[in-house]
């Protein structure tokens, strides 16, 4: 039974390490961004003031402020990097509600265009530092994994590491180099999901087993989610989209990128299903060898059943999350229902819903399936009870009987 998943698995490992290394843009230059948004320097707020905002060379004259005036915040700020540092520059920001709350303090972000280090006018207050709390968060979670996981769960640090390297190294450039964005989102899915699971829980059948099931997934939803955002006209081109072709200064196939971005989303939570799905199956096997293949399936399935409610749930509420405010925006735009769920943006995000809830809900069965033909054969003395990653637990030897 392991020669058939390593005869099923290793045609599928070579095409991926194949599709990576035809993707990816070798000696091919890195793409810059036609759009010049200035050299980011960090300073820090030492005095804010809020006032009517005035032009360059403008003087207010008397104690009352003009009431048409829009509100501008006036900051001084120190500058702690860049070709400024140690220099102090007086910035004026308007005060509009799309604009972020700057108060004296804030270790800050500043746009740096080229130009005299000493000019105010070379620089532009546009963001926040975040970097401190970020990394603090970071390692909070990490802690927390390894704590509660031990070695598996530093494993599964490991692998988070190597699927944003992925990312980052492979799927970012490639698309940028102008590849396909659907068949580099499949690769680099089908890369993350062998490193993810083979090291996050170890080589064995039951492994195996989740990675096929996840495969099978994958390759549902993503044929599902190319056939109806056909079918609906979608075209992918939201904001952030029209902003990257904006920066670019060329064309990108914007439904690919749509395309991709639900192989992507939809990886994490299979991987919870396939891997709850085949570790449930062990498990049965494992408290009762004497199962059959159709018990294991049946009692897997009433597992499955349960566990699929929540994880569809969680995608679903995962997407409407990041789609709040465009719902938000669709709901005052004075139009009817149907007219908010057939726009655009809306329409894309419940494509991208029902197509990975599908995928979700058809991993159940199809990886309990699989489990149970290949635990069924598998040895009892064969199946552990604890992860490949964690030591084996000893057991006392009993005295013999007087």
């Amino acid at each position: 039974m392991k020669l058939l998943l390593a005869w099923l698995l290793g045609p599928i490992a070579v095409a991926t390490v194949a599709g990576v290394l035809l993707l990816y843009p070798w000696g091919r230059d890195a793409p810059t961004s036609a759009i010049s948004s200035g050299t980011p320097v960090h300073g820090t707020i030492t005095t804010a003031t809020s006032g009517p905002c005035l032009a360059a060379g403008q003087v207010q004259v008397g104690d009352q402020p003009d009431p048409g005036a829009k509100p501008c915040l006036s900051a001084r700020v120190e500058l702690t990097d860049g070709p400024g540092s140690g220099r102090t520059v007086e910035l004026t920001v308007p005060i509009e509600p799309s604009t972020p709350r700057f108060s004296a303090g804030d270790h800050v972000v500043l746009a740096y265009n080229g130009g005299d280090a000493a000019d105010p006018a070379s620089y532009q207050l546009i963001d926040f530092q975040r970097g401190l709390p970020l990394a603090v968060l970071a390692a909070l979670f990490a802690i927390a994994v390894v704590v509660l996981g031990r070695w598996h769960g530093l494993a599964a640090l490991g692998a988070l590491v190597l699927s944003f390297v992925v990312l980052v190294a492979f799927v970012l450039p490639a698309i940028l180099a102008g590849e396909n964005p659907l068949l580099v989102a499949i690769v680099g899915a089908g890369l993350i999901m062998f490193i993810a699971l083979y090291l996050t829980h170890g080589l064995s059948a039951r492994t195996s087993v989740a990675v096929l099931g996840t495969l099978a997934s994958l390759a549902l939803i993503g044929a599902l989610s190319a056939i109806f955002s056909a079918a609906a006209s979608l075209t992918g081109l939201d904001d952030s989209t029209s902003t990257l072709i904006a920066s670019l200064g060329h064309g990108i196939d914007a439904r690919g990128l749509l395309l991709a971005g639900i192989v992507i989303g939809a990886l994490g939570v299979l991987d919870d299903i396939t891997v709850t799905q085949t570790s449930a199956v062990w498990e049965l096997r494992r408290a009762n060898p004497a199962l059959t293949r159709r018990e294991l399936y049946s009692a897997g399935l009433r597992i499955g059943r349960d566990h699929v409610g929540s994880a569809v749930n969680t995608l679903v509420m995962a997407y409407a999350g990041a789609a709040l405010p465009v719902m938000l925006y669709s709901s005052i735009s004075g139009v009817g229902l149907g007219a908010i769920l057939g726009s655009q943006d809306v329409a894309q995000e419940i494509v991208r819903t029902l197509a990975g809830s599908v995928g979700i809900v058809a991993a159940v069965p199809v990886t309990t399936v699989l489990a149970a033909v290949i635990a069924s054969r598998e040895p009892v003395s064969h199946i552990s009870p604890t992860s490949a990653h964690e030591p084996q637990p000893t057991t006392p030897a009993r005295s013999a009987p007087p």
